[in-house]
């Protein structure tokens, strides 16, 4: 069991007094904002804005602000009409999409299907659904200004699932001229055709990002639903105050200075719950699997016998202990797809979810050739669920014999740095962890970080396994689920005996927002900040 050292009450003082100015020069505009504005504490500090570049929920987040999508699922996993409707032809080779009527990008130019073709070539290139997708693609085109016609090689049942999906990597529309910049550079500017326009004058990093009503946005008529339907504003403006303090964005909650906050401490939830002004929900009802991933391209990860050995060492009870410390909000789960889904199995688990391989790991170890190469991990301290793991992971790596350089830094670091393929002495890393939604890693094509590309085209970490690409290729023309769930077995056997990445366990995260906030949406890629009201 791991433990944090409390802070003694003249250092949170202080902190606390610190953070309150923060608070309000952050409160602080420029421009006096006019009419109801929402400001909200999110799980993560706002620096990459490009929703493309990085798979990063509070990049995403931003990109269902700033963005629209041509599809999108309902609260029933049903795939619906968001920007364009479509058409399948008989033989299941032909998709034509259809624009819909009203739709602008924010500089007043109307949106057009080459601005579209272009934005589905710069997310495929980088997403794992995406270019699964196009490996089955033929050709992709705008026949007219209002008109995108896809063509397969062959029968494929996820095209929508693909291009719908809700999470990193979210298929977001932008303009040709921005979805032009290659995916591993950052587009110049943010212009979409979205709910919300981004006001790059007020965007301080480190302190608040801010987003205002999209007057000229023309919402679909059908519900809100997930992120599909009308995405109704009725707010004039959104501001994301930066707080990594949990204890003074809880403080600021309570005070009416703060609306929402997307990530409650664990530990603080039975004070909430008894404020009448405060509702507590779990937003994402899915909840999440946290991991860890390690750096295929060095030493000491490059080794397979290295990465078993750490692997034996890893705990997912001690982890979800250390990060959330509430039976009500964890679940040991030892499936790569998710527990409690068709394809959830526990083959190649035991260790982890037991707990019971650590002599095992020294034995590894000491076999593996190891040389006492230091282990770089990435370690940010502010975000709540994330500081955790990498402190957790280091203790069980030390004591099974690895060095570990533990560095301490912030998420958006970790963000930029991880995807850097120089050696860890030279800015680079050996593992990092994060977090996944479980309608991201819920099958092996959603799953970006199951895959096997190695240095093009893969996740961070650039696994590089020909195996698990060909049984990927085989699960997506597989004819039933039973077949599909054997699949999903040989692909977790072998993303276990490689160490694709080590899953850590499942976890619910409650949010908390005051009463004078209506209409908060549930869904798989929460929070969404359309179709919520604030009373004065």
């Amino acid at each position: 069991m791991f433990h944090f050292m409390r802070r003694g009450p003249r250092a949170f003082a202080s902190k606390l007094a610190l953070s309150v100015v923060a608070l309000s020069t952050a409160l602080a505009s420029p421009v006096l904002a006019a009419g109801k504005t929402i400001t909200a504490v999110m799980h993560s500090d706002l620096r990459i804005i490009d929703p493309i570049f990085t798979t990063a929920y509070i990049t995403r987040d931003h990109g269902y602000m700033v963005y629209d999508t041509l599809l999108a699922p309902d609260s029933n996993f049903k795939i619906q009409p968001q920007m364009a409707d479509w058409k399948i032809s008989d033989d299941k080779l032909t998709y034509t999409f259809t624009l819909r009527d009203g739709l602008k990008w924010h500089d007043g130019a109307p949106v057009t299907a080459e601005d579209c073709v272009a934005s589905l070539k710069r997310w495929a290139a980088v997403d794992g659904m995406g270019q699964k997708l196009m490996d089955f693609t033929a050709s992709i085109e705008a026949t007219d200004a209002k008109t995108i016609t896809l063509k397969l090689k062959e029968p494929y049942g996820l095209v929508l699932d693909s291009i719908g999906k809700p999470s990193s990597r979210v298929a977001f529309m932008m303009p040709k001229r921005l979805a032009e910049t290659p995916p591993d550079k950052q587009i110049p500017e943010q212009i979409g055709s979205g709910p919300f326009k981004f006001v790059q004058s007020e965007f301080q990093p480190g302190v608040k990002a801010v987003y205002v009503k999209n007057t000229d946005y023309v919402p679909r008529k059908e519900p809100s639903s997930w992120t599909s339907g009308g995405k109704l504003v009725k707010v004039d403006r959104v501001e994301w105050i930066t707080m990594p303090d949990s204890q003074t964005a809880v403080n600021a909650l309570q005070s009416g200075d703060i609306d929402f906050v997307e990530n409650l401490p664990y530990d603080m939830l039975p004070l909430l719950e008894a404020n009448k002004e405060i509702t507590i929900e779990v937003s994402n009802k899915f909840g999440f699997q946290t991991l860890g991933r390690m750096n295929f391209l060095y030493p000491p990860f490059d080794n397979v016998k290295v990465r078993r050995a750490a692997f034996l060492a890893m705990n997912q009870k001690d982890v979800l202990d250390a990060l959330i410390g509430n039976a009500k909000y964890q679940k040991v789960c030892g499936a790569f797809f998710v527990c409690d889904t068709p394809l959830a199995t526990e083959i190649g688990a035991e260790t982890l979810v037991k707990g019971n391989g650590m002599a095992e790991a020294k034995k590894a170890l000491a076999e593996s050739g190891y040389d006492g190469t230091p282990v770089v991990v990435m370690a940010p301290g502010d975000v709540t669920t994330l500081k955790a793991q990498p402190i957790v992971a280091a203790q069980l790596l030390r004591e099974a014999g690895f060095k570990v350089d533990l560095q301490a830094t912030d998420w958006q670091t970790v963000v930029s740095r991880r995807a850097s393929q120089k050696p860890p002495k030279e800015g680079g890393w050996n593992m990092f962890f994060t977090n996944w939604v479980a309608a991201d890693v819920s099958n092996p094509i959603a799953n970006l970080s199951i895959g096997g590309q190695g240095k093009k085209g893969g996740w961070f970490g650039w696994a590089e396994d020909a195996k698990i690409e060909q049984l990927k290729d085989a699960f997506v023309r597989a004819s039933s689920i039973d077949e599909q769930k054997k699949i999903a077995a040989d692909i977790q056997t072998e993303a276990y005996e490689q160490v694709i990445y080590v899953p850590l366990g499942q976890y619910l995260l409650p949010s908390g927002w005051r009463k004078s906030l209506t209409g908060v949406l549930d869904g798989p890629a929460t929070p969404l900040f359309w179709n919520i009201d604030k009373s004065e």
